[in-house]
């Protein structure tokens, strides 16, 4: 099985930006944590980090007919962008949403999802764990 993790704006920075929100952990702390979860789960994965809209679409178009499911963090996009729903759309690929914190609890962020719209799951608040629960989710259900 073939899984797709995919960061949003400024994920580059975790372990910088706003700690007490987003912990001490690095993008490469929660990727390590992803591969041995995967080898656990007899899963394949790969990793794609950007801070600019328009690659994150190009990546999930990408994907098309290549992966099994695809886990997403688009950060800020989460709100704003309806380009990457799209991209979701079109590929049709199952997307677990998974964001660190939970942005409803933060003021700047109250607004809707538009990744829920097409999400088979959302997963909030959790930190690091939350991508671990929806790798899980992914898990053939012989694991």
């Amino acid at each position: 099985m073939q899984i797709a993790i995919i960061n949003g704006p400024n994920l580059n920075l975790l372990g910088l930006r706003e700690p007490e929100i987003y912990g001490h952990g690095t993008l490469s702390d929660l990727e390590a944590l992803l591969q041995e979860e995967a080898g656990r789960l007899h899963m394949q994965l790969s990793f794609f980090q950007s801070n600019h809209e328009g690659e994150i679409v190009d990546h999930i178009q990408s994907l098309y007919a290549h992966c099994d499911g695809i886990i997403l963090n688009a950060a800020a996009y989460t709100h704003t962008s309806i380009a990457i729903l799209d991209a979701l759309k079109a590929v049709s690929i199952p997307v677990v949403e998974v964001h660190l914190s939970d942005p409803k609890q933060r003021e700047a962020f109250r607004h809707q999802s538009y990744i829920a719209e097409v999400a088979v799951k959302t997963i909030t608040g959790q930190g690091f764990a939350g991508y671990i629960q929806a790798l899980r989710y992914f898990a053939p259900a012989a694991q």
